[in-house]
């Protein structure tokens, strides 16, 4: 059962629902002030949102449902979406519509009015429609559908306050809606009207013609959902099934084909929608389709595409990795000064040498690392990509990869995953809840760690800077920047090439379809887009990473300074391990720092430090060139550096990703195939380029 958490039985809950890219989501954050994120791409919104907000000293629960084009329950959040306006009795349903696009939208409003009569219809972006010259007789198109109406722009927040005015009398039945029913051909009508009564009797909460239309469709998942919500088993019913089944032979001889009825009944409602608009819309030449359809002439271009995404991505990058130095040393800094009081603190308590040591030097100078390395990146890299995801242009990036996705028998979404991933690949994995085909989704789960978080840019960035831009003679940003566009070019080809593989082995299957709606592009709102980001992905990525880094710190202290023999455990474990590293073209003490590592990417560098100056403690060197002199006189050569970068590429996902991992996929099976695919890549890689180069002689 849905669970609504209201503050009491007095409180009105209102289901929001409507197509994606229809501002549905802002009008939920605009009505509610909830800081839910709103993103300019199909299926973003996979889960129920719950805020409220008080209007006349009334308080209303606005619940968020999936964006979905129908609810034929073709794919998870259309049954979710259709599950919650059925059974969960929300007191009113606002359908959010695109004014920019009316008609498209008017299938879903069609659906819903089926299912129940306490319908509003908002008819959101009117200042949009205003620009491309779309007008739309409002007052005509509330008579023809039979439910009230009220036009918005909700990111200006015109016409919310009528909204809200609406939702309150259809709520309080001051109103009286009777929804436009879609009317189907003659045998279907009949068969209708023949199981209705049936119905009616068993389902009396139900809208008993609309239940009637789907049984007779052969709607399974309906039949699930009505056992799990309501406890009726309707396929127990030997009266009513006798006489779906009658019905169901004598329209299989007008509709004999296995989706004949289905595409019956999809096409009435389309020719019903299309039938409104032609009543309601007056189209309008407007030049701002013009100039979309300029940019998309070349953004999504066979020739211009690909090149114009990865120079774009570049850019981020290279602001990125500029940008995130000086914060980094400020808190760096900071937390150095914290650790000093901290420190004298814990001393005056009397507390022991080892617990201090653990607390400070362990655990907190663990979280400092982190906190200091993740968070001036992240705080840039998710305002620029949610810029470019509010701008609309990551369907374009999805468009100009999901040639190369279905090659590999892989979904086309999977590139907007992939993207996702760049920032975090934990959120990355939860992205991929926006594709339907569970096969498709376990593989772009398993293949998200194959794009470099901001977890990894450290590592590659400071390699990349001491053995490859010093070559020039000094340390150089642009070429660092072009050698992480070719890990990350390289990450695609490695994510489309296993992708491949998964799909003809232990994911064997064939790729789904799906339609990728190219979004008008829309100014940003830029204020709102660095806030949303900061809070809903810096922050969240944050305190997960917090969360695990935390007991990695009393570990990995533990290992530097409990001693055997003279060595310490990490020793011991990195002499164990060397000759193993020293085939893929590691150390053990390389191996040892991603092992113990794994609860953040971050840490990797200085646990590295850490033992290779046989301190107890991580440690930050002073410079890059002190860096690379300690990484020379400890045995690195090119080859150390190319096949630590590669495996950093391409090995087990940090903590963080795993658990979520867990948490997406309900199953340590998969959890374990997530983190052993990657890792067995990268160990084959850094073989083959470790024994190549040395086979060659090159070192």
């Amino acid at each position: 059962m849905f669970e609504i958490k209201s503050v009491s039985e007095k409180d009105i809950v209102i289901a929001l629902a409507g197509n994606p890219n229809t501002g549905k989501s802002t009008v939920f954050n605009s009505l509610t002030g909830l800081k839910q994120h709103t993103g300019n791409w199909p299926g973003k919104t996979v889960s129920i949102a719950q805020g409220g907000y008080i209007h006349n000293d009334q308080r209303y629960i606005l619940v968020d449902l999936p964006g979905t084009y129908s609810l034929l329950s073709n794919s998870q959040e259309e049954e979710i979406a259709r599950d919650f306006i059925c059974f969960a009795n929300p007191d009113a349903t606002i359908i959010v519509t695109d004014a920019t696009c009316l008609e498209r939208n008017l299938n879903l409003a069609l659906q819903i009015m089926e299912i129940t009569n306490k319908v509003l219809i908002c008819v959101n972006l009117m200042d949009e429609a205003e620009r491309k010259n779309i007008h739309i007789d409002l007052d005509r198109l509330s008579q023809l559908l039979g439910v009230p109406l009220v036009a918005t722009s909700a990111r200006s927040g015109q016409g919310l306050e009528e909204l809200k005015d609406m939702v309150e009398k259809l709520a309080k039945e001051e109103i009286s809606p009777r929804p436009r029913q879609v009317a189907y051909d003659d045998i279907l009508e009949e068969a209708i009207r023949r199981i209705q009564p049936h119905i009616e009797k068993k389902v009396s909460n139900l809208n008993s013609r609309w239940v009637s239309i789907r049984l007779l469709d052969d709607d399974s998942s309906l039949m699930d959902s009505i056992s799990k919500h309501l406890g009726y088993e309707l396929t127990n019913d030997e009266d009513l099934n006798e006489n779906l089944k009658s019905l169901q032979v004598e329209l299989k001889v007008k509709y004999p084909g296995p989706s004949d009825l289905s595409d019956s009944i999809v096409s009435s409602i389309i020719k019903t929608a299309e039938d409104i608009g032609q009543e309601v819309l007056d189209l309008g030449e407007s030049p701002h389709d013009n100039l979309d359809r300029k940019l998309d002439s070349i953004l999504t271009s066979k020739i211009f595409g690909i090149p114009l995404m990865l120079a774009l991505l570049g850019l981020i990058f290279w602001i990125t990795i500029e940008g995130a130095n000086y914060p980094s040393d400020l808190l760096a800094k900071a937390f150095l000064l914290f650790q000093d009081r901290l420190s004298l603190f814990i001393t005056r308590l009397g507390s022991p040498g080892w617990l201090h040591d653990i607390l400070v030097l362990g655990v907190f100078r663990t979280l400092a690392w982190v906190i200091s390395v993740m968070l001036p990146p992240m705080a840039i890299f998710f305002p620029l990509f949610t810029l470019l995801e509010d701008l609309g242009y990551l369907p374009r990036i999805a468009f100009n990869l999901d040639y190369y996705f279905k090659k590999a028998c892989a979904h086309g979404k999977q590139a907007l995953t992939m993207c996702m991933g760049f920032g975090c690949n934990a959120a990355g994995v939860i992205s991929c809840r926006i594709i339907d085909s569970p096969r498709e989704q376990l593989i772009a789960i398993i293949t998200n760690n194959f794009v470099p978080c901001n977890g990894r840019f450290p590592t590659l960035i400071i390699l990349s800077s001491i053995f490859i831009a010093s070559r020039a003679g000094e340390f150089s940003s642009l070429t660092a920047t072009l050698f992480i566009l070719f890990a990350i070019v390289l990450g695609v080809s490695i994510t489309l090439l296993v992708s491949n593989l998964l799909s003809k082995t232990i994911l064997k299957g064939l790729p789904s379809s799906f339609v990728l709606e190219l979004p008008p592009y829309r100014k940003p709102q830029v204020g709102r887009v660095i806030v949303r980001s900061i809070f809903d992905r810096t922050i969240f990525v944050l305190a997960r990473a917090v969360v695990v880094a935390a007991p990695a710190g009393f570990i990995i202290w533990l290992m530097a300074n409990v001693t055997l023999g003279g060595l310490s455990l990490l020793s011991h474990c990195a002499h164990f391990l060397d000759p193993f590293a020293r085939l893929v073209g590691l150390d053990g003490y390389i191996m040892m720092a991603f092992i113990l590592g794994l609860p953040a990417n971050e840490i990797v560098i200085p646990i590295l430090i850490m033992a290779y100056m046989s301190q107890g403690t991580m440690l930050e060197l002073a410079s890059l060139t002190e860096m690379r002199e300690l990484f020379i006189a400890n045995g690195w050569t090119w080859l150390t550096a190319i096949c630590m970068m590669l495996f950093s590429l391409n090995h087990w996902p940090c903590g963080t990703t795993l658990l979520t991992i867990k948490k997406e996929t309900q199953s340590w099976k998969w959890t374990w195939v997530s983190l052993i695919v990657p890792t067995l890549t990268g160990l084959v890689l850094c073989f083959l380029v470790a024994q190549g180069a040395r086979l060659l002689n090159l070192v």
